[in-house]
């Protein structure tokens, strides 16, 4: 067993401004490690924690969800289990899959998407994070719920509440009741108008919700509430993460941004490689049921144990020459890295592989298409060198480029 000593600390400075040489270091010496401060064993090497994600063994649970999220949520389908879990899923995995999400909710994210470029797309330059990627997806998500396009910005605040306190892994008062304060005001405007929903249904997704049944199961208020409440930071935090840096990544590597540019089917590997090289997620963490074996030590029963995402993705036992980004990499399947078959970590792996997968798929291939469309000649805007930030979740700030407008 080894000891936060041996690597840079997670919480660090040094850490927070490039994981990457801290993962390689908990990989090579340290692949398990018990790390104080958060109370948790720290994992690092892929095959550790491709094994706690699949759980083939039902040697891990997510009761570590019951204080990391429920304080911000509520209970939410990620803390359940067995049957139970498996009735949430199939009511709600429906609008995210299939004919729902090509017929109903892909003109959404193209009106979205549009709507938000047509306000930069003659000026010449844009923030690529700033004026797309923080809004875009919570845009999109708001209009598939059928929730006012006036309180996006309020949407927007509480979901980077709720981002600040599930990364909130030095304990931060002000963080947490900030983020506690968000499921009080988020369950003050949301329980009414699924009230209101209910009586008056819909085409959109929170109708979907209200009427779904399985097996004569259908979801409460509070259940609505909670998973609309995820659904808002989840999916708009990843996604806007996803956008900003499958940018960053290409314009960092001009001869894949000009491939990309001029073959468009070539999205969904940039999309796959963006997810393995800098993951929006760095960090998910399960609950060992009980004693577990892994690479460098045993985890004892009840434990918490962290996950590093952004660690195992660049497994050099895993992928040739990880630290290099390469659409063209031929030991990643792009063909099931939207699924739970995917051989990227980035959406976790099986039970609770991430249901809104090809809802940030689809979001990824719409902005990306249209801001190609609109900005053929993108480049970043001079002197500008692209830097992540965050620890729990990561991606840069920031992302200004410039262009000449089509027809300009």
């Amino acid at each position: 067993m080894s000891t936060a000593q041996q690597v840079p600390d997670i919480l660090s400075p040094e850490f927070a401004k490039d994981p990457y040489p801290a993962y390689r270091a908990m990989r090579d010496t340290a692949p398990l490690i018990w790390h104080e401060a958060t109370r948790s064993y720290i994992v690092s090497r892929y095959e550790d924690v491709e094994r706690v994600f699949k759980d083939k063994n039902n040697e891990f649970t997510t009761d570590n969800y019951n204080w990391q999220i429920e304080p911000v949520h509520g209970t939410t389908i990620l803390q359940l289990s067995g049957r139970e879990h498996a009735v949430r899923r199939a009511l709600v995995a429906p609008a995210f899959r299939g004919s729902d999400l090509q017929e109903k909710f892909l003109p959404v994210i193209e009106r979205n998407s549009r709507e938000l470029i047509d306000a930069f797309r003659h000026t010449g330059s844009a923030d690529l994070v700033g004026d797309y990627a923080t809004r875009f997806p919570v845009n999109v998500i708001a209009d598939m719920l059928g929730l006012d396009k006036a309180d996006h910005a309020r949407f927007h605040r509480w979901y980077t509440a709720v981002i600040a306190f599930l990364g909130n892994l030095s304990g931060d008062p002000e963080v947490t009741a900030a983020g506690e304060r968000t499921r009080v005001e988020f369950a003050e405007y949301m329980l009414p108008v699924i009230r209101a929903r209910r009586d008056d249904l819909g085409e959109d997704l929170l109708s979907t919700l209200c009427a779904a049944e399985v097996d004569g199961v259908r979801m409460s208020d509070e259940d609505i509430k909670a998973f609309c409440s995820l659904l808002l930071a989840a999916g708009g935090e990843t996604t806007d993460k996803a956008i900003a840096s499958i940018f960053a990544n290409l314009l960092s590597h001009p001869d894949q941004l000009a491939a990309v540019r001029a073959d468009r089917a070539l999205i969904p590997r940039a999309f796959a490689e963006t997810l393995r090289y800098t993951p929006p997620v760095h960090m998910i963490m399960r609950q060992s049921a009980t004693e577990v074996r892994l690479s460098g030590g045993t985890v004892p029963p009840g434990a918490t144990v962290t996950c590093l995402i952004g660690a195992a993705n660049r497994d050099d036992n895993r992928y040739r020459d990880p630290d290099r980004f390469d659409i063209l990499r031929d030991d990643l399947t792009t063909t099931t890295a939207f699924s739970a078959a995917a051989d990227h970590l980035a959406f976790a792996l099986g039970r609770h592989f991430c249901v809104g997968a090809l809802l940030a798929r689809a979001e990824v291939e719409t902005g990306v298409n249209q801001l190609l469309d609109a900005m053929p000649d993108m480049r970043l805007a001079d002197g500008f060198d692209p830097a992540e930030q965050g620890v729990f979740t990561r991606g840069p700030q920031s992302l200004p480029v410039r262009f000449t407008p089509v027809g300009g």
